[in-house]
């Protein structure tokens, strides 16, 4: 694998917003955020180093060559939520073993974001991680990027069975497992599909709009709240005066 050339920048210009009422979230108590492309920007572009793994990992399995084990891998995706979830669908594929050889990709692109980790510290209420990835894979991009400190839970596939968001299942697991009232939490997102079973819950629901791939795939104003350009500035402007209320 090429190393990158080093840490890139994590914060770019906003983009142009689509026109939103400012979103009250002095009430919450529970912030959960995704990981990839949203806590740091999508130009690090580790997930297209990860990509670049799952193509090669259906390539290895399926004997196929690569714009055949690109298309499927693209397809599971669409369908499934995550191409893991296609793979043991429909060729019995052991996850840790997928998950640990896709996982396997260079950090260094990202680095410690001091403005990140000032913004989550002085955000009142518990915080946590809602992927599709793995916890040992986000705990190492949380540690690279020095905010592990500020999130006592990762909700993960393995944690939710291997039911990926967006699937309903999912989300309905995260609320069980952590105890989460979702009409005291918000989720901050970059793919806005993701947004929607969160919104059906009762949850307060930002669109982190950065540019990541597919990140505006089936977006609708009908499931999100708020659309932010970058989640450290956001939320720089939106820490309450005071602790929450009780819940």
């Amino acid at each position: 694998m090429t190393a990158a050339p080093g840490p890139v920048s994590l914060h770019a210009p906003a983009p142009s917003l689509v026109p939103a009422a400012a979103l009250d979230l002095g009430h919450i108590t529970t912030w959960v955020f995704d990981l990839d492309n949203t806590l740091y920007h999508p130009r690090a572009n580790l997930f297209g180093q990860i990509d670049q793994r799952m193509t090669a990992f259906i390539m290895r399995l399926l004997s196929l060559d690569f714009a055949a084990a690109r298309a499927l891998q693209k397809r599971y995706f669409l369908e499934y939520g995550t191409t893991l979830r296609g793979l043991m669908h429909h060729h019995g594929v052991e996850p840790r073993a997928f998950l640990d050889f896709v996982h396997d990709i260079d950090l260094t692109v990202i680095a410690a974001d001091a403005a990140l980790d000032a913004a989550l510290a002085a955000l009142p209420g518990r915080k946590l991680i809602f992927t599709n990835g793995d916890a040992p894979y986000a705990e190492r991009v949380l540690t690279r990027l020095g905010i592990a400190r500020h999130f006592t839970a990762i909700h993960d596939i393995i944690a939710t069975g291997f039911v990926p968001k967006p699937q309903e299942a999912a989300y309905d697991q995260l609320l069980a497992d952590h105890g989460v009232d979702p009409r005291r939490a918000v989720f901050v997102e970059d793919m806005a599909r993701n947004l929607a079973p969160a919104k059906a819950r009762g949850m307060a629901t930002v669109w982190v709009n950065n540019g990541s791939e597919k990140g505006g795939f089936d977006a609708s104003a009908e499931f999100i709240d708020l659309e932010i350009g970058d989640v450290t500035a956001w939320l720089s402007g939106v820490v309450p005066d005071g602790p929450p209320a009780a819940p």
